[in-house]
């Protein structure tokens, strides 16, 4: 699997180390993580069904719907390797395609997550700044033009950049000192010294990071500045409390993803890196749905209906 000549053709493997240095603690991390998986996809694929068999969805459960299938997916992307490179004692080997395959369906679904928080943030802003225009504003052909928009612009900025990460050559070790194709760990490969190699992650980190948060803090910065002219503290409180599960859910996606993506590489730690992308793959997904049963008043009812009629 070791080349001593420069190379990026389809036929080479990686070896993906995991957590091969914890040998005596593979086990117990491979019960965790199946356990947080399947309690992942459980309360995902509860949010999804339930939302489904709810006849009149508002624009935030639609929303909501999104956000499960997107962690469905992102789970299903990333920790059946993770499992696997836990199992097997010297790591796995996954193929340049499939090593391709795995960034590109990471980072578009980590996009379209990020942009859609974006268009949740617009429906909080259209429903506590414009309440009388949120039905006609907010309608259904918007929601759906949002949720396709949201996919394609985090799918069409993956591709690119994978693309631009996998066609910079490759010498010696292709042992990846992570449990997936990570953007960094596999950059860190790379034998090109250039900075260049960093510009189309930090090009990607622009679209899919800064922009989207821009974003964001101006719907809340917008909302804020409507709540300071409501004169009712119970109104007030109301208005903002629709907004918890919403900001939880940013400050935990946005706090993960800036210290992993947004860095110089001279800071590049594997070690430190794992234990992050850990959290980020593993147990943010898991509290987005746990976020929104017990915060959203919304969720929490189209949920109670789906049990009583079991």
């Amino acid at each position: 699997m070791e080349r001593d000549n420069k190379s990026s053709d389809a036929s080479m493997e990686f070896l993906l180390l995991g957590f091969s240095e914890l040998l005596c603690l593979r086990a117990l991390l491979f019960l965790i993580f199946l356990i947080v998986h399947l309690a992942t996809l459980a309360g995902n694929v509860m949010i999804f069904m339930a939302v489904v068999m709810e006849p009149s969805r508002p624009p935030m459960l639609f929303f909501l719907c999104q956000l499960s299938v997107i962690e469905l997916c992102y789970t299903l992307v990333i920790v059946p390797k993770a499992l696997l490179s836990l199992a097997v004692a010297d790591g796995s080997t996954i193929s340049f395609i499939g090593c391709a395959a795995q960034m590109h369906l990471f980072v578009a679904l980590g996009g379209a997550e990020c942009f859609l928080l974006v268009a949740m943030s617009y429906d909080r802003y259209v429903a506590i700044c414009q309440p009388l225009h949120y039905v006609a504003v907010m309608s259904e052909g918007l929601c759906l033009r949002l949720a396709v928009a949201c996919c394609l612009g985090g799918f069409a900025v993956a591709l690119v950049l994978t693309v631009a990460v996998f066609r910079l050559p490759f010498c010696q070790s292709h042992r990846i000192n992570h449990f997936f194709c990570d953007v960094p760990a596999v950059l860190h490969l790379a034998c090109t010294q250039s900075y260049a190699r960093e510009l189309p992650l930090l090009a990607a980190c622009v679209l899919l990071l800064l922009l989207p948060f821009l974003l964001i803090l101006t719907s809340y910065l917008c909302i804020a500045t409507a709540l300071l002219h409501v004169t009712s503290s119970v109104g007030r409180g109301k208005a903002f409390s629709t907004c918890i599960s919403h900001l939880a859910i940013t400050l935990l996606h946005y706090g993960c993803a800036t210290f992993v993506y947004i860095r110089p590489k001279s800071s590049y730690s594997p070690a430190r890196d794992k234990m992050v992308s850990l959290v980020y793959t593993n147990i943010t997904p898991l509290l987005y749905p746990l976020i929104y049963s017990l915060r959203n008043k919304e969720i929490r009812g189209v949920l109670g209906k789906m049990l009583r009629r079991k």
